[in-house]
């Protein structure tokens, strides 16, 4: 498998296992869950649409009639949805592997629920939130996972950290790219201070990079775009890999996967390299403190001594 790449296909068994997935109903989320919950798995759809959930499921029960599948429902865009979510998933027996998938892109600036921007509100600040308020149910089940997923748009990314909420100007790209800056700045953070701490759970983060799902769908850009991604570089099938490498495979915490063809563009999913400023331990702490300032939300884990190098063993999918 090292030599080339992971593919569903190297998806261990499942079962035993529950993994709470964002964004389940629809692209990299939907394939992701139906991956899961087709290697046995108990599968968590967390979306804001209980219709497009449950469709969602009828249509991965099509393929495995057996699946074990629940609805969560969660609007990231609104910080008091997701203290419900959370606190409703906590309700499970275990939760070992929390799957930030949901994410978004817009044209045009909008808000979310709390005023935030809504791409980095949605994409950082939901899944920032998400994962502190998850973290006391994660550390009962040791080995547990946390997937962050970021993108090749972080690269040449820059936060404007006097303006994260868009209000002097907005430029649709560039937020994005921001946002997906932030998911890495998170994980790299997120990692230092579970290691320091000893905390028995593991942060990963991972890209889908181009596929053709139904993201960006509110311009014609952005339509045109992800069909053409599907044709010429991944399905929705195949930008999951990275998501599912993350969650199931043999790998090393603080890591990053995704495929690395074709400027990592397409193909298995291998650990991929990110830029020297999303490792940039300066930044993470500066955002880590902004947004438990902006979420109200403190995960609770100490500042991390990233002048002491640390060990970093290899994390096997468990087996059942």
């Amino acid at each position: 498998m090292a030599s080339k790449g992971f593919t569903a296909d190297d998806v261990p068994d499942q079962s035993g296992k529950t993994f709470l997935v964002t964004g389940a109903n629809s692209g990299i989320g939907f394939e992701t869950a139906r991956a899961l919950a087709k290697r046995g798995a108990r599968v968590l759809l967390a979306c804001r649409d209980r219709a497009k959930a449950e469709t969602a499921m009828a249509r991965i029960r099509a393929e495995t009639p057996r699946a074990d599948l629940a609805f969560l429902p969660l609007d990231q865009a609104d910080i008091e949805s997701i203290r419900d979510a959370a606190a409703l998933a906590s309700k499970e027996p275990r939760i070992d592997a929390l799957i930030n998938n949901a994410g978004l892109t817009v044209p045009t600036r909008k808000l979310t629920r709390q005023g935030f921007e809504v791409q980095f509100g949605v994409n950082h600040f939901g899944s920032f939130a998400l994962t502190a308020l998850m973290l006391p149910k994660l550390r009962e089940t040791p080995g547990s996972r946390i997937v962050i997923t970021s993108s090749g748009q972080h690269k040449g990314a820059k936060i404007e950290w006097d303006d994260l909420n868009a209000e002097k100007s907005f430029r649709a790209i560039p937020r994005y790219g921001a946002s997906k800056l932030a998911n890495l700045l998170f994980l790299f953070e997120l990692n230092r201070r579970l290691q320091a701490a000893q905390v028995p759970v593991t942060a990963l983060g991972c890209h889908p990079e181009l596929a053709g799902t139904n993201f960006g769908r509110e311009s014609t850009a952005g339509k045109i775009a992800m069909s053409l991604a599907g044709v010429f570089l991944n399905t929705p099938a195949m930008g999951a890999w990275g998501t599912l490498h993350a969650a199931t495979g043999n790998v090393k915490p603080g890591a990053y996967y995704g495929p690395t063809a074709m400027f990592e563009l397409r193909g298995p999913s291998r650990e991929c390299v990110p830029t020297s400023e999303a490792r940039d331990p300066q930044l993470a702490r500066r955002l880590w403190d902004i947004s438990v300032s902006m979420t109200s939300i403190d995960p609770g884990l100490a500042l991390a001594d990233t002048a002491t190098p640390q060990h970093i063993p290899t994390v096997g999918a468990v087996q059942h």
